[in-house]
């Protein structure tokens, strides 16, 4: 299998934990966010990543769009699973998928994006780096003040899941999908000091769901610890 996409997204991410946790093996192609339209748009009709070629026979030959990949992935190797044989568990499954897809995706994409423009321009302050932040910011428009709006959404999501997220699972009493888009999408606020400082038990969770699923945490991932010692 191959997946393209953008190495720092976290609905890539996502992508990568659902393949990491059932081990199937897979490759990564990179693309550089603007460019990548020319080439996923002929191949999917989409604009945005993740997009997955199975490469296999009797298999669709391109799967769109993070959780239509999980859904193959649940279809062409059920376990581990990561849905529910329950109809009642599997909705609520879906239905909180879909909820901290628009929410918290969305607003980690502003806040992660607003502080690697401002304070945390030194994790990377290369000109590459630069320029995709600076393109993503643009496409999406991300500044001081929607950046703001962003952070309370987040602050009022991580209140819910530090209710019943703490010790357990949000669905029953095992790992499934919720869970680990939780984990994925709230991954890229672990390089924010203040956030590893106010919630360490969020971004203990989410190492463990990493390290269940076979995934590496982001790059730079420890720069955030050393920071919020000073």
């Amino acid at each position: 299998m191959l997946l393209l996409q953008f190495s720092t997204s976290h609905y890539c991410r996502k992508a990568r934990l659902a393949l990491g946790y059932k081990q199937i093996a897979y490759q990564v192609e990179n693309l550089t966010p603007g460019l990548h339209i020319l080439r996923i748009k002929p191949l999917s009709g989409l604009t945005t990543v993740p997009v997955l070629f199975p490469q296999l026979k009797n298999c669709p030959a391109v799967v769109a769009d993070s959780t239509e990949i999980i859904r193959f992935l649940e279809a062409y190797q059920p376990n581990p699973p990561l849905y529910f044989e329950d109809s009642l568990q599997q909705a609520e499954a879906l239905r909180l998928e879909d909820h901290f897809d628009e929410l918290i995706g969305t607003a980690a994409r502003f806040v992660y994006y607003q502080f690697r423009a401002k304070e945390g321009k030194q994790i990377d302050p290369s000109w590459t780096s630069q320029i995709v932040i600076a393109i993503v910011r643009s496409q999406y428009g991300i500044n001081a003040k929607s950046a703001k709006v962003a952070e309370q959404k987040i602050t009022d999501a991580i209140s819910m899941l530090s209710e019943f997220w703490q010790d357990g699972y949000l669905i029953g009493d095992r790992f499934s999908v919720a869970d680990l888009t939780v984990a994925a999408l709230l991954s890229p606020l672990g390089l924010i000091p203040a956030y590893r400082r106010a919630y360490p038990w969020l971004f203990e969770r989410i190492v463990d769901i990493h390290q269940l699923c076979h995934e590496p945490l982001p790059k730079r991932w420890d720069m955030a610890l050393s920071m919020t010692s000073h």
